[in-house]
């Protein structure tokens, strides 16, 4: 027995979960039309929070005609560099120039090989293939989704130059043995922080524990400011190569004296400099971010706590004294577990939410990128040869078939987007857990209609979706 008192619609609407009818089964709807939507303009969901100093010091920038310059950039970076705890960061105008720029200082290159995990955004390891490297995909672990540190090993070899650690959704990956197998093979880790800025893995910052890390800064991320991306690196060679790749304006900070020599013109042929309207957005966010990362993880834990225990649904979040956070909780999804519901589908499932009116609430994430055409048989550069295998000897073929990452090939019907809650409000989170006890207590009643499960695609380009 529970009532429901949804605020946020000006609505109170009261329900027994257990006996009543479910909505897809021409029951009455649970909560509102499009609850939950990330690009909803509810203040429960509304991000970023734009304040007055945002739109003020985007004015300024624009009247002192100072958008192509680096002082804010500049005033940014040691900011966001001294939160993270590393000496330096590199401000760019997107996350995956920041993280282009993270491989290239740490030397990858022609010939070399980036392990990833397969389920991940594309930008964590396209960029490799323009430094004339081969990706190489990993599985994933399916209770955290990110990188499985037990399947790295596996796909070193000889060529292999940098793992690439994705904190998927917000979650930290288990970065202990990750960085215990690169430092047994002399490999380079990069992390890729767009989901997850902010966030803790055993008490330390992520992006401070590898050799380098690079993210997003994009409109819809936890730390969002528009169009905008930066590099983090507690080493000055791996900053330094980063400048001299794509920040021409910024050479007269080098040192080394070999890239000083080639300086003056950008080595990759890019120009990667951050907007300063960005600039002064995310100065204005470092004030605040952090006390709204802390309401957002009190927010999430709590929608979470509600379900705990409840059959065929596991929260991928951190365990409680763990010392690890999610940060802002980007795009969070939870995992679906079909045999503990008598085997009911992940689409099934969906569908009765969604009937609900939680219309977020679809199943998948990013597909497997290892499957993607790009890296089989897409000759970018008209080489003659596919380009993920270009640069490497005649007699190997790195390539990766269907079958060959079980956890990652299977993982769309395992998961399922949630509500992004941006207040801790108890009272207008409650109703939206109950949707999804509802539907768990009523599962039996799915079971019948669920003839012809629909396949489970995914996306390509996760953080652009609409829910």
């Amino acid at each position: 027995m529970s009532t429901l008192e949804l605020l946020d619609d000006k609505k109170v609407i009261s329900k027994k979960t257990k006996m009543n009818k479910l909505a897809l089964l021409n029951g009455k709807k649970t909560v509102f039309e499009n609850a939950g939507n990330m690009f909803n303009t509810g203040t429960m969901f509304q991000w970023p929070i734009v304040n007055n100093a945002m739109e003020s010091g985007v004015l300024e920038v624009l009247r002192n005609a100072t958008m192509s310059g680096n002082d804010l950039t500049k005033r940014f970076e040691q900011e966001f560099a001294a939160w993270n705890g590393v000496k330096y960061a590199l401000g760019h105008n997107n996350g995956t120039a920041s993280l282009q720029c993270a491989m290239y200082g740490v030397g990858l290159g022609s010939g070399d090989e980036l392990i990833c995990p397969s389920i991940t955004y594309w930008a964590s390891c396209v960029q490799a293939l323009s430094l004339g490297a081969s990706v190489v995909f990993a599985d994933i672990d399916p209770e955290t989704l990110c990188i499985a540190p037990g399947d790295i090993e596996r796909h070193i070899t000889p060529r292999t130059r940098a793992i690439m650690a994705v904190h998927y959704f917000g979650m930290p990956a288990d970065m202990d043995p990750i960085m215990e197998i690169a430092r047994k093979h002399n490999l380079k880790v990069i992390e890729d922080i767009s989901h997850a800025q902010g966030g803790l893995y055993k008490g330390r910052m992520v992006g401070s524990i590898g050799d380098a890390a690079g993210c997003s800064l994009m409109t819809c991320k936890s730390f969002g400011v528009g169009e905008a991306g930066v590099m983090l690196t507690n080493d000055r060679e791996i900053y330094e190569r980063a400048v001299v790749f794509g920040h021409y304006e910024r050479h007269a900070e080098l040192t080394d004296p070999l890239l000083k020599a080639g300086s003056g013109i950008p080595w990759g042929g890019y120009k990667y400099r951050m907007h300063q309207m960005s600039s002064i957005i995310a100065l204005e966010q470092m004030k605040k971010y952090p006390a709204e990362m802390a309401e957002i993880n009190k927010a999430m834990n709590y929608f979470w706590d509600q379900l705990e225990g409840l059959p065929g649904l596991r929260a991928q979040r951190p365990a409680k004294d763990s010392g690890s956070t999610k940060g802002g909780w980007f795009c969070p999804h939870g995992i679906y577990v079909s045999e503990e519901l008598g085997g009911l589908s992940i689409s099934r499932f969906c569908e009765a939410i969604q009937a609900e009116g939680l219309t977020i609430c679809t199943p998948g994430g990013n597909t497997p990128l290892h499957l993607h055409p790009l890296f089989h048989n897409v000759d970018v550069y008209r080489t003659g040869k596919p380009t993920n295998i270009t640069n490497l000897p005649e007699n190997v073929d790195i390539r990766q078939p269907d079958g060959s990452l079980p956890v990652a090939e299977a993982i769309q019907d395992k998961m399922f987007y949630i509500p992004w809650f941006k207040h801790y409000k108890p009272a207008e989170i409650k109703p939206y857990a109950e949707v999804f006890r509802k539907v768990i207590e009523n599962y039996q009643e799915l079971i019948p209609g669920d003839i012809t499960a629909k396949e489970v695609k995914g996306n390509w380009a996760l953080s652009a979706r609409k829910g």
